[in-house]
């Protein structure tokens, strides 16, 4: 799954880990704005890598958790998903709006091969300093570029570069911003 074959979902192993997602998202997801710590414990224990100051509203949802890496600063907003099949990677000072959704995994388009159930997945990465709108979906195999901000509601189906704002369905650029 991760090296990018196709793969069962059903797959023994891979429930396991859905399963162990789960819980940990649910006791998150349970918690107070004052439970900082136990908050703190739980993401560390769910995700590959933390960076500092990772703020995360709930409700929250992961896959695996084990494939994703979150940086410094990070802050993102209530209502995430993050379907973790590849490796989602999350810049320094990255900010997403409320119900997010991180998608890796995809589905073969020709109907009999998806008789088989073997799906695939393909790795997302968000830059430094990006901000993503409320209700944006990155599907799968996209790049936010160091700097970009990309639009509310945005459907983002190919990579959008650095210092751009971008929005739309699909997302496309609107305009560069300018250096500093």
């Amino acid at each position: 799954m991760i090296a990018g074959e196709p793969y069962l979902a059903s797959d023994a192993e891979l429930a396991a880990a859905r399963s162990r997602a789960r819980k940990l998202c649910r006791r998150f997801n349970a918690t107070d704005d004052e439970d900082v710590a136990i908050r703190r414990e739980l993401l560390s224990s769910l995700l590959a890598k933390m960076g500092d100051r990772v703020w995360v509203e709930p409700p929250f949802f992961l896959d695996y958790g084990a494939q994703t890496s979150v940086g410094d600063d990070v802050f993102i907003n209530t209502g995430c998903v993050i379907l973790d099949c590849a490796p989602v990677a999350i810049g320094d000072r990255a900010l997403l709006g409320p119900s997010v959704q991180i998608l890796t995994a995809h589905h073969p388009l020709d109907p009999d091969a998806r008789r088989t159930l073997l799906e695939g997945a393909s790795p997302i990465e968000i830059g430094e300093d990006v901000w993503i709108g409320g209700g944006v979906i990155l599907c799968p195999g996209v790049t936010i570029g160091r700097g970009s901000t990309v639009g509310a509601g945005s459907v983002v189906t190919k990579d959008v570069p650095e210092r751009v704002v971008a929005a739309g369905n699909p997302c496309r650029v609107i305009r560069s911003l300018p250096r500093t």
